[in-house]
């Protein structure tokens, strides 16, 4: 068995069989992390003893034949999810030290499982940003090419199962922070259904449209990992009373008869012409198979972006009120309390969290809330309203991930209006709470990866594992350098 490609389905067979033990397995990850992460920078920590002695627990239950899906599976947590008595820093120089004393709810579900964690991995800080590189440390670069981004902002956990140091990881998605880098780095990600997974322990950005997913080497592997975090949480007042159905079942099944939406608004002049060439010819090979292509249209996605910079933002501006130095964060020095503050926030944050903060308040503030805030809310609506009526004619939409490959590291990051258009293929989805998956769908001349989006309706994330599914067991993935 080769790790560097390996599925959790092959790991699972291998630990089973007694092909390879868990600490050996954690070991082998391990040797990998040390060769590679340097370079690729995808960890901010690496939990080598906790591996280690999460492995020998693991094997234990193996032997016994007590193994869940995930017993003795390593894997990589994005540094915004908290780990009992393991650093989680937000990739912030504000939370650098900062050691949560507890677990988040998806953490405890992993725990269950006897899953064996391999580290923390980078993003962009606090989840703002599209390219990992607004990070205070551990600025992840794409192992397709390491002068490029990984996209962000769970970037970091994108780069690690792209270049084979983690098999599968937890992202965090507010407006395509799973799927863009997935896409870049030609994995596949899951935004599940808002509230399909709880948000207990994830450190919030904008708590309306943040969601903890799996990313991983396929639609399959996705599915098992989000079996074992999906369900209702009594510590989260926002997720959702639902059962949690096996998220595997419909695997195999035929998409003969089904209906996929392409919106035209996707396709338009800004979306890179080697991108909609590839995910057309995705549409065509679904076609193959006996699916029915529907043309159809999202009017509001123009507004789109600028709606979802202002709720974000707002709720941003709120949510990180919090860390002042004396609750939470980086303690300042000053004579005068709100001279503390003031240090603590000045060294604390950096310039693309400033910006969203900033952002934030102006939106909220007397006299410009009708004018930017309520009409981005009212907006929401009228985004939820044409999904409806897509949905009334098709299963699932198609369109691309993100509108252009990843592109040179330090391209976007002097220009954040640029960086924020890059999102207007993602943001829709998390507006209108919906579930998404992103799928390698083809290569560029350069042989950066391209990905393709597929979006169901709440709640149907079966269905998205199925129709992925059915696509990958007929592409065929070039890997980059590390996994050749």
């Amino acid at each position: 068995m080769d790790i560097k490609t390996a599925t959790l389905k092959d790991l699972r067979g291998a630990l089973d069989g007694g092909e390879i033990s868990a600490p050996e397995l954690a070991q082998e990850y391990i040797k990998r992390i040390k060769e590679i992460n340097p370079e690729v920078e995808g960890y901010i920590t690496v939990t080598e003893d906790k591996a280690m002695a999460d492995a020998e627990a693991a094997q234990k239950l193996i032997d016994e034949k007590k193994a869940s899906p995930l017993t003795g599976i390593p894997l990589a947590i994005k540094d915004n999810i908290c780990t009992d008595g393991i650093k989680t820093t937000c990739a912030s120089k504000m939370l650098e030290d900062f050691v949560p004393p507890y677990d988040a709810t998806v953490i405890e579900k992993l725990k269950a499982q006897s899953y064996v964690l391999l580290g923390k991995a980078s993003m962009d800080e606090f989840a703002m940003g599209g390219s990992t590189q607004t990070a205070a440390f551990a600025k992840t670069k794409n192992p397709y090419d390491i002068t490029r981004v990984p996209g962000g902002s769970s970037g970091g956990s994108a780069a690690v199962v792209s270049a084979g140091i983690a098999p599968a990881a937890l992202g965090s998605d507010t407006g395509g922070s799973i799927r863009q880098p997935a896409s870049f780095c030609g994995v596949t990600g899951l935004k599940p259904t808002y509230g399909r997974v709880s948000r207990y322990g994830l450190i919030a950005f904008a708590s309306s449209l943040d969601q903890i997913g799996p990313i991983a080497n396929s639609a399959e592997d996705c599915a098992v990992l989000l079996n074992a975090v999906a369900g209702a949480d009594e510590h989260d007042a926002t997720s959702a009373r639902k059962s949690v159905e096996d998220f595997t079942a419909k695997l195999g099944q035929s998409v003969k008869g089904m209906k996929i939406a392409i919106p035209k608004e996707f396709f338009g002049d800004s979306t890179d012409e080697e991108v909609k060439g590839a995910v057309m010819q995705a549409a065509k090979e679904y076609e193959k198979l006996g699916a029915q292509l529907v043309d159809c249209s999202m009017s509001s996605l123009k507004y789109a972006v600028a709606a979802y910079y202002l709720i974000s933002g707002a709720e941003a501006a709120s949510n990180l009120s919090r860390f002042d130095g004396i609750k939470y964060g980086l303690r300042g020095e000053g004579k005068s309390f709100d001279e503390m503050i003031k240090d603590s926030r000045s060294r604390g944050f950096g310039a693309e969290v400033k910006r969203r903060i900033l952002l934030g308040n102006y939106a909220l503030s007397s006299g410009y809330y009708d004018a930017y805030y309520r009409k981005a809310l009212a907006l929401k609506q009228q985004i939820i309203k044409e999904y409806n009526e897509i949905y009334e004619q098709a299963d699932v939409i198609l369109t691309p991930t993100a509108p252009t490959v990843a592109y040179k590291i330090g391209e976007q990051e002097t220009d954040p209006v640029k960086m924020y258009l890059a999102d207007i293929c993602t943001v829709t989805v998390n507006i209108a709470s919906l579930p998404a998956i992103s799928v390698p769908c083809g290569y560029n001349a350069e042989g950066m990866p391209i990905g393709m989006s597929i979006v169901g309706r709440k709640f149907d994330e079966a269905t998205l594992v199925q129709v992925a599914d059915a696509y990958q067991k007929n592409f065929s993935v070039t890997p980059n350098k590390y996994r050749a």
